[in-house]
């Protein structure tokens, strides 16, 4: 669970995550990486933390973007299956089950906001953006996958420790990157519904460091073909 100035929401994100593993009898660990926050999101993981031995909070000194919080959390989680959850609760982790039950025949399962059966509010503008990335994503690299940002997704260990080694993106990228080297390898993916309330807009900064790691995406897939090699 990545989390960057979520001080206000990241206990309440937490007792539902808990609710949610509790209630399926998992065995389960639930690890917080706090991307350099300037809040006291630090603080109350700490705290909830002392009072669930199933929660541990990894602290950054500064912002190292999203996808290096969730490879930064992946390897230090022990589970066979590991789940990436966003930790704004703009997704409702009541779906998590269904997540576990298809990594039984897949090795990758994420949310998708256009799902035929996923619950969404989102705001014209949002929606534009998704769309218009996507796009750019199917164009740049032929992803042929109808949502890669949205925030859950869940992967089988073993079939993922080696792409894991190779990703290089660090911000909100980082999924476009993740599903390009799972698709080149044949993983098995499955997209599957999500209940979504996107509530924040996206920054102009973000949307164009997103569009230049995507490029940079491209260019090692295509044109340096680097990804193929490391997996030679």
């Amino acid at each position: 669970m990545p989390a960057f100035n979520e001080g206000a929401i990241i206990e309440h994100s937490l007792k539902c995550l808990d609710n949610v593993a509790c209630g399926l009898g998992l065995a389960y660990e639930t690890i917080v990486v706090d991307d350099g926050s300037h809040d006291d999101t630090y603080l109350r993981v700490s705290q909830y933390a002392s009072r669930n031995p199933h929660v541990r909070v990894i602290r950054f000194g500064r912002n190292m973007g999203k996808g290096f919080a969730i490879k930064t959390g992946f390897w230090e989680s022990k589970g066979d299956l590991v789940i990436f959850v966003d930790s704004d609760f703009e997704i409702s982790f009541d779906v998590v089950d269904q997540y576990i039950k298809a990594l039984r025949d897949a090795d990758i399962a994420i949310g998708s906001k256009w799902h035929r059966d996923s619950i969404v509010e989102i705001s014209l503008t949002r929606k534009f953006l998704s769309r218009g990335f996507n796009v750019l994503v199917r164009l740049l690299t032929g992803l042929k996958i109808s949502d890669t940002q949205c925030g859950i997704k869940a992967v089988r260990r073993k079939s993922f420790e080696k792409i894991f080694k190779h990703l290089s993106v660090k911000h909100y990228a980082f999924d476009v990157e993740l599903l390009v080297l799972a698709n080149l390898y044949g993983l098995r993916i499955v997209e599957l519904p999500v209940k979504l309330l996107l509530k924040d807009s996206f920054s102009f900064r973000n949307m164009w460091r997103m569009f230049l790691d995507l490029l940079g995406i491209a260019y090692r897939l295509r044109i340096k073909r680097w990804y193929q090699r490391g997996f030679a």
